[in-house]
């Protein structure tokens, strides 16, 4: 991901295009809550890093300048890339002395490698979902017929209770 952060100035009531000042600490956790990345950036850089585990990641931003205590205001831009869009491929070309028909061969196999990802994630989540599902249908089964035997329980006491009553005034 790209980011960038601006010092609010109170003289121009904005923020300054730049602010070599304040530095950004970048941390990543993975769904597992593991750190991935953490690292201190200047006021504007980028961030890469490669996650092996599907899921939420968090991502934490935040300064360590001191003028963030008195009270100033930051912003924040960020621009997250994910999947073979993060890879710039005129860089691997050139690193890697790529002709233009390789270079496509690459482009096209990391396309194929994020469909499969995207595919093996969407069974993931339709396997949890199928799970919560049977889940919550087997606990709205168990709520019904203890509803139902509570009413029966509750039909036979009130019977009962109603046939001694009229017993004990000899209408019956």
């Amino acid at each position: 991901g790209n980011y960038r952060v601006q010092l609010y100035d109170p003289r121009t009531n904005g923020f300054a295009p730049s602010s070599p000042e304040i530095g950004m600490h970048v941390e990543v956790r993975d769904p597992e809550d593991k750190i991935i990345l953490s690292k201190v950036y200047s006021s504007e850089g980028k961030f890469t890093f490669t996650s092996h585990l599907p899921g939420e990641h968090v991502i934490c931003l935040y300064s360590n300048s001191t003028k963030w205590f008195s009270g100033t205001q930051l912003r924040v831009h960020l621009d997250i890339q994910v999947g073979e869009h993060a890879i710039d491929y005129a860089n691997v070309a050139q690193k890697e002395k790529l002709s233009e028909l390789q270079l496509r061969v690459r482009q096209l196999l990391d396309q194929v490698e994020q469909i499969t990802k995207e595919q093996n994630y969407q069974r993931y989540r339709e396997e949890r979902f199928r799970q919560t599902s049977e889940s919550t249908n087997q606990r709205v089964l168990w709520w019904a017929l203890a509803q139902t035997l509570i009413l029966l329980v509750m039909g036979a006491w009130q019977m009962r209770h109603l046939k001694s009553f009229f017993e004990a005034k000899k209408l019956v």
